[in-house]
Formats: structure tokens, C-alpha cells, sequence
């Protein structure tokens, strides 16, 4: 299945299955991939603050024993090295500190076992602060503890992860396909555990009287994708089924990473930009309405080109490599030298298709915008089945037009306008259909809202007219 990237790429391998990284895939190779001068600044700092915690102890007993000068020679050194530590190996170990994950916006969702911890906390209060009981107040500071345990742990969970949905290239309405979800971790050591990818709104900065958007575009993602374990410096990925109802363009502008790990007393959601977008082509699949216009639309091609291969095209001389069944005895006799038939190629067919999307647009209503969405979806058939019988196609509509050729090099790129395509108000002076005249030599079939006394008589003659408020 040909696949395209909708997403931002991350630099991480390309497999079905789960795979780490080349610089960690060799034994110790993500011991060498450490930055060990910020571990041995660290180490250094750590070495530094505990000589100054000695210092500081000794100070205090020496101060104790009744040696002042002592004890202030060793406060001054204990504050120099913790004052060093501080000005020079904490800003450089917080510079190559990667700090992204303090910045990830993660919204909080008490869930129901979080509300019934919470009134366990309310209960344990109450009783240590009537009673006095140190063992309650004990009990109450490990249950305060449990919520700021998982509050740390949940962000670790969903920091350091990076999101990568791809979908097929091509996507037709009512089809199902399948699209991959990737989430790699990119943290050093710590795994992640119990995210599930969902799809989220897009986050902006509230305006003063911003005005809703009248149609926004549908989401891609319907379903939440869950991804029990993440290992570190590796990539998950999900296969997903999912299903366009309705032709148009599905825009993902935000995706969600949301976890209750490791008690499930919050549900955790890190919002994720994603500006992902997806164009779903009409669905292309033959309706009652097809079978019943197709052989209309073929009986007028037919007996407007030459022929599918039965009819005759012309006779000429017999060559040395001619079957001897398509010899005409008749001609023949009547040259005196052999004379063989010859017959029209059945790959010659052409036609132009046109969509005419103008409409009369005073009075919209839900029938006018379902028979719209039949003649989008009948054309959309007809391109495609001019596509599988290899026809030489053109196409044409409002603002849009492709070369004549083979329809295999343009099929994708009508199915791309159909999947967009909206009525449009016709102009005052609307000569859209007189255009045609300018291909007299190509059969054409014509999509439109025109009434029949409107249609110019130029292209009467080499036109089958499929009218939309009909259909």
C-alpha cells in the first residue's frame, strides 16, 4: 500500500515492527549516545555540594565547642562551594538540560476513582484534625503523596514523545482504510506506559467577537488508538481503520496523548499540534443511478466514434504478417491483388466529461444539495470508469480543466476537484456551456442544472446531457 506522510517526520527508522534506534541498537550504544560532560559536571556538583553539607556540620559542632573562628572559616568555605556549584555548574548543566516537557501544555480530568480517592483524603482528614492522631496524619500525607506521585509521573509518561499518523495516498468516501500511528520515545531511559492517541481541538488564543467558523472541516481521527507500552528510544506503531463518510477535505489540526497511568485517579491529556489534512475523493462505488445511465452514456459514445473493434476502418494491401481470416475476397477479386480489413482499435475511445457546477442558489435547500452530491458522485463513477476501460478522457468545470489524455495520468486529479467542489452562483453573463464549442471533434458528456432550452445548439449534436435536477 502506497503510503504519504501528512504528518511532520521524525528521524527514526521506518519498520512495521517496533525498532530502536541505530545509535542504541548495538550493545551499550545508548550509554555511548550520554552527554558525559553534563555527567560530570554533575558529578562534580554533587562531590562540591556534599564537601559544603560537611562543612556546614562542622561548622555547627565546632561552634557548639566554643571555636568561633573555626566555625566561621568553615560556614564561609561551606557557602563558597555551594555559591561556585550555583554560579557556574547549574547553568551549564541547565543548558544542556532538555527542559520541553515543563513547557507541554497537559489539561487534568478527575475520573471517578479520583473522585472517590479525594472523599477517602476528605474522611482521613476530618479524623486527624478531631483526633489528633499522628498515625491518620501519617496515612493522610501518603495518600497527599499518591496524587503528586502520579501528577510527576503521568507528565514523564507523556513528555518526550513525538506523533506521527500516516495515511493512504488515496481516499475514497465509504472505503475503509488503513492508516499507521507512530509514537516515538525519545527519552533516554524512562519508558511510557498506558497513552492513548486521540483527536483534540486545536488550541488558540481567545479573540475578542471572533466570528464561529460556518462549516468547519470534519476530523480525521474518530477513534482514540492505545499504545499499552512505549519502550525507550523506540517507536510504536498502530494500525487503525478508519472510514470517510463524506466526500471533502478532513483537517486534523490537533492530536491528543492522554493517559491515567499509574492510578487512573487523573486522566492526563497533552495536547499535540499536528496539522494533518486529507482529501477523501467521492465514493466511486456503482449505484442503481450508475447502471441505469451508463448504458445510455455508452449507446450514444458508441455510435458517435468509429467503432470498438467489430467495425470496419478501412481496406488495404495485404502484408506478410496478415491472417489469412481477414483477407476480403470482394476487394480482392475486384484489384486483382489481396486486400485484408481492417478494424477500428478498441483502445480509441475519447471523451471530455463536464461538471457544471452552477446552481440556483435563491432558494437552497436540502434537496437541491442532495441532488448536487448525486451528480458529484456520478461523475466521479463515470471518470472512474472511463479510467478502468483506458479511455483517452478530458475534463472541464468552473475554474478547472485537464489536458486530454490517457485517464490513468488524470483520474486523481478530477477526483481531487470533485472531492472539493461546491455550488456555485452563476455570473450574470453565464456562457460556461457555450466553451464546448471548441472541441467539436470529442463526444461529451455534460453534468448541469441548465434548463434544456438554454443549452446552446452548437454542441446538441455532440453531447449527452445528464441534467442534476433530475437525478
Amino acid at each position: 500500500m502506497n503510503f504519504k506522510t501528512l504528518a511532520r517526520r521524525i528521524p527514526y527508522p521506518d519498520s512495521h515492527e517496533t525498532s530502536s534506534r541505530p545509535s542504541s541498537a548495538e550493545p551499550g550504544g545508548g550509554w555511548r549516545s550520554l552527554d558525559r560532560a553534563a555527567w560530570r559536571n554533575f558529578a562534580i556538583a554533587i562531590t562540591a555540594l556534599a564537601a559544603a553539607l560537611f562543612l556546614a556540620l562542622y561548622s555547627g559542632a565546632a561552634a557548639d565547642s566554643g571555636e568561633v573562628i573555626l566555625a566561621g572559616i568553615s560556614a564561609l568555605a561551606a557557602l563558597a562551594l555551594a555559591g561556585w556549584v550555583a554560579l557556574t555548574i547549574v547553568p551549564a548543566l541547565a543548558r544542556r538540560t532538555p527542559l520541553r516537557w515543563l513547557s507541554y501544555q497537559i489539561d487534568y480530568k478527575v475520573t471517578r476513582e479520583g473522585i472517590v480517592y479525594l472523599g477517602g483524603i476528605f474522611v482521613v482528614t476530618l479524623a486527624a484534625m478531631n483526633t489528633g492522631n499522628n498515625l491518620l496524619f501519617m496515612i493522610l500525607a501518603c495518600l497527599l503523596a499518591g496524587i503528586l506521585i502520579s501528577g510527576i509521573l503521568s507528565r514523564l509518561v507523556l513528555s518526550g514523545i513525538e506523533v506521527n499518523l500516516e495515511l493512504p495516498e488515496h481516499i475514497f468516501a465509504g472505503r475503509s482504510v488503513l492508516a499507521i500511528a507512530k509514537l516515538h520515545n525519545m527519552k533516554q531511559m524512562m519508558p511510557s506506559f498506558s497513552v492513548s492517541l486521540i483527536s483534540e481541538e486545536k488550541t488558540e488564543k481567545p479573540k475578542a467577537r471572533k466570528s464561529p467558523v460556518p462549516n468547519p472541516a470534519p476530523r480525521i481521527l474518530q477513534q482514540p488508538i492505545y499504545f499499552p507500552h512505549i519502550p525507550h528510544q523506540q517507536t510504536v506503531r498502530q494500525e487503525v481503520e478508519l472510514t470517510f463518510a463524506r466526500r471533502g477535505v478532513y483537517r486534523q489540526d490537533a492530536l491528543g496523548l492522554r493517559t491515567k497511568f499509574p492510578f487512573g485517579f487523573l486522566q492526563k491529556t497533552r495536547r499535540v499540534q499536528s496539522e494533518i489534512e486529507a482529501v477523501v475523493y467521492p465514493a466511486v462505488q456503482a449505484t442503481e443511478m450508475f447502471y441505469e445511465i451508463l448504458p445510455l452514456v455508452s449507446g450514444e459514445l458508441e455510435s458517435y466514434q468509429r467503432g470498438r473493434g467489430n467495425d470496419l476502418y478501412a481496406i488495404r494491401d495485404y502484408q506478410f504478417n496478415d491472417s489469412a481470416r481477414h483477407v476480403d475476397w470482394k476487394a480482392s477479386a475486384r484489384t486483382g491483388a489481396l486486400q485484408v480489413r481492417e478494424y477500428a482499435r478498441e483502445d480509441e475511445r475519447r471523451v471530455m466529461l463536464v461538471f457544471d457546477p452552477y446552481l440556483d442558489l435563491s432558494s437552497p435547500d436540502a434537496k437541491t444539495a442532495t441532488q448536487f452530491e448525486r451528480a458529484v458522485t456520478l461523475c466521479a463513477g463515470l471518470a472512474w470508469h472511463f479510467h478502468e476501460i483506458n479511455a483517452v478522457i478530458e475534463f472541464r468545470s468552473a475554474g478547472f480543466a485537464t489536458p486530454r489524455a490517457t485517464a490513468g495520468e488524470i483520474i486523481y486529479d478530477i477526483l481531487r476537484y470533485l472531492a472539493s467542489v461546491t455550488p456555485l452562483k452563476p455570473p450574470p453573463n453565464n456562457h460556461f456551456l457555450d466553451q464546448l464549442n471548441d472541441a467539436p471533434d470529442i463526444y461529451k458528456i455534460v453534468l448541469t442544472s441548465h434548463l434544456r432550452g438554454s443549452i446552446p445548439t452548437g454542441i446538441w449534436n455532440s453531447s449527452y446531457f445528464l441534467f442534476i435536477p433530475a437525478l
